[in-house]
């Protein structure tokens, strides 16, 4: 199921409308949980808000509400099979599990804790690259996003987890995370709250095991869609809903600029990725990763979920990315193209956290990535002239949901202050004056793509 999902998700792009729409009912009639789930309900219209369905004794309520602007009924049905939507008493509980710092071993660390739902659900650190632990240990990775989670084919930057129920799962256990040792240590600190063991009673008629715990928490998950950016208003047919600067920022996204490769986005496929992973050579200049990739196969074991999860977190292997779930050289150093929706409230960026900017962003890209052994194919420089760069970040900070807007215009102060710190920045690579990647992409039609049938 996971693959026949991974490639509908991976080739929204390529497909209609109408095509999107007539595989709906194939590619998730086999989706289903042990948990209490809602009556089926026919997808709504975006934007009209979805009556719950009656309580009764055996049909619980939906949580789910109104889809935002940009994220249409037939990409919810594409994650979530009609009559399957999360049932609220499940989703509250899971959203209790969420916020609680009880489910780590030293009663320090929540999800929220990296994942802030006043900060985008990024945790938003300012001095250090990636998220901190118990005992504030710091693990390898940045952590992503939750909104839109459900919407992905696969979870974590290295896809190891493809549900949502295995990635809730794995941080609770990871040493440098939340720091349980076991399951069953969880469950039973779980049974032992009140609160909880009536809920899950309640819900179950049980006492609840780790799955359960994970189920409920991929419930809450699973109602936090995102849309309602400026730009898909500026999309619906408000020319004011975006700069002039964001317009042009728009046009070169989908040309001069190569953004659209990899991120993806049409109609059906709003989040601005391509599901995909791939090496751009964010961390190649302080790896070598084939001696890495030759020392990893030696030791990786073979479906070994746990060991994969902690060496992704807590070693140098971490750098080797989708190769660790893989085992295949051609994923070395690749990660996942994360959605771009939010992206203005979500730094730091990429695998590692180590870009801090939306210009360090561009930067990385337009001097074409760093060069190594298996840098993706599609990596070249790009001579983006500053002007270009700033009117590609502006309309980067469109993407942001409503609900953020404050603290996305506190993050453009903040990152248009640090544009003269460069450090990505290499000016004469990009325009190839320095180097070889390949040829710069055609001058951009500025137009709106919309307007030209582009969209």
């Amino acid at each position: 199921m996971q693959t026949s999902r991974g490639k509908l998700i991976a080739s929204f792009a390529a497909v209609t409308f109408v095509a999107a729409f007539a595989v709906l009912g194939v590619a998730f009639n086999s989706s289903d949980t042990s948990l209490p789930l809602a009556p089926s309900a026919q997808a709504p219209i975006a934007q009209v808000p979805v009556a719950p369905a009656p309580v009764t004794s055996d049909k619980p309520a939906s949580a789910k509400t109104a889809l935002p602007l940009g994220i249409l009924p037939q990409l919810y049905a594409l994650a979530v099979a009609p009559g399957h939507e999360p049932a609220a008493q499940l989703v509250a509980l899971g959203k209790k599990l969420f916020n609680d710092k009880r489910l780590s071993a030293d009663d320090t660390v929540a999800c929220a804790t990296c994942h802030d739902p006043t900060k985008g659900f990024t945790d938003h650190r300012g001095n250090s690259a990636t998220s901190a632990g118990v005992q504030d240990q710091h693990g390898q990775r940045n952590a992503p996003t939750v909104l839109n989670a459900m919407f992905q084919a696969s979870q974590f930057w290295d896809g190891r987890a493809p549900e949502l129920e295995d990635q809730a799962k794995l941080p609770i256990l990871n040493p440098v995370e939340m720091g349980q040792k076991t399951p069953d240590d969880v469950v039973a600190k779980v049974a032992k709250i009140p609160e909880y063991s009536d809920a899950f009673k309640s819900l179950l008629g049980r006492d609840p095991t780790y799955e359960d715990i994970a189920s409920a928490i991929a419930a809450f998950e699973r109602t936090q869609y995102s849309g309602n950016a400026p730009f898909d208003r500026f999309l619906a047919g408000d020319p004011q809903a975006v700069s002039e600067s964001a317009k042009r920022g728009w046009a070169l996204f989908q040309g001069k600029g190569r953004c659209s490769s990899c991120h993806a986005f049409n109609a059906v496929s709003p989040l601005f990725s391509d599901q995909k992973f791939h090496n751009i050579g964010i961390a190649a200049h302080k790896q070598n990763f084939a001696e890495l990739a030759r020392k990893a196969l030696a030791i990786l074991r073979t479906g070994d979920t746990k060991q994969i999860d902690e060496l992704a977190l807590q070693t140098s292997y971490s750098e080797l990315g989708r190769f660790l779930v893989t085992k295949n050289p051609a994923d070395i150093g690749a990660f996942k193209s994360e959605t771009l929706r939010n992206i203005g409230v979500t730094a730091p960026y990429m695998h590692d956290g180590s870009l801090a900017t939306l210009w360090d962003v561009m930067d990385h890209y337009n001097k074409g990535g760093v060069p190594n052994p298996y840098l993706d194919g599609g990596m070249q420089r790009l001579a983006l002239s500053e002007a270009e760069i700033d009117d590609l970040v502006a309309f980067l900070f469109t993407l942001t949901d409503d609900r953020f807007a404050d603290f996305n215009q506190a993050e453009m102060a903040r990152q248009t202050a640090l544009k003269t710190n460069r450090p990505q920045r290499e000016t004469e690579i990009a325009e190839g004056r320095k180097g070889d990647l390949g040829d710069i992409g055609v001058s951009p039609d500025l137009r709106n793509p919309a307007s030209i049938g582009a969209y």
